[in-house]
């Protein structure tokens, strides 16, 4: 993937500004309309992070309407940019299968498949989590769902593009062999020990 031949560093500049200045814009309104909300029944919230819709549940006014009008329009830009990334990947798989050689399209789609798995984690997770029916709700599900696609995502992006870099899956090798042979001994001498004790 060429992404310096075909995309110049100022369109690259452009997509990043637009992609910060978008969820810096869409935090602020988030933030400032929930701040303003009257909240009667506490300030606890079951999660881990003040989410939207456990924060609007502590709402007793009708003032909560204006943050799920914000929500609503948070859900269609939020699709807009899924379906902006779906057409471009059926373009990048439209392009790989054309390749000629086998090579290079097992090293594009090794590329390209991770970061849609990913992305597919958090879309699927953070749907379930903003539109799924209140009888399912509950404080233990809320709090998985909320994990899987606040915490996982950005987790797995470094571990599956590192991936690619020999040099890390050589240091991971070591770490997890060093790990295991001291596991071993820990295990072996934990063994001799009980042995030891056993005909005392």
């Amino acid at each position: 993937l060429h992404y310096g031949t075909l995309l110049g560093s100022r369109a690259c500049a452009t997509m990043a500004a637009a992609a910060w200045a978008t969820g810096v814009l869409n935090s602020l309104l988030h933030t400032a309309n929930t701040f303003s909300i009257p909240l009667c029944q506490g300030n606890a919230v079951n999660q881990f992070f003040c989410e939207i819709p456990h924060i609007l549940k502590l709402s007793c006014s009708d003032a909560y309407l204006r943050e799920v009008g914000l929500i609503m329009a948070g859900v269609l830009v939020f699709f807009g940019c899924f379906a902006f990334i779906l057409f471009f990947y059926v373009q990048i798989f439209r392009a790989v299968l054309r390749m000629p050689s086998e090579q290079g399209r097992h090293k594009a789609f090794s590329t390209c498949l991770p970061h849609l798995a990913v992305l597919s984690l958090l879309v699927s997770t953070a749907i379930f989590a903003y539109l799924k029916p209140p009888s399912i709700s509950s404080p233990s599900l809320d709090l998985v769902v909320s994990f899987l696609y606040s915490v996982m995502p950005p987790a797995l992006n470094p571990l599956i593009y590192g991936m690619r870099n020999q040099e890390l899956k050589g240091a991971l090798r070591k770490i997890l062999q060093h790990t295991l042979f001291h596991y071993q001994k820990d295990v072996h001498h934990a063994l001799k020990t009980t042995k030891h004790l056993g005909k005392a």
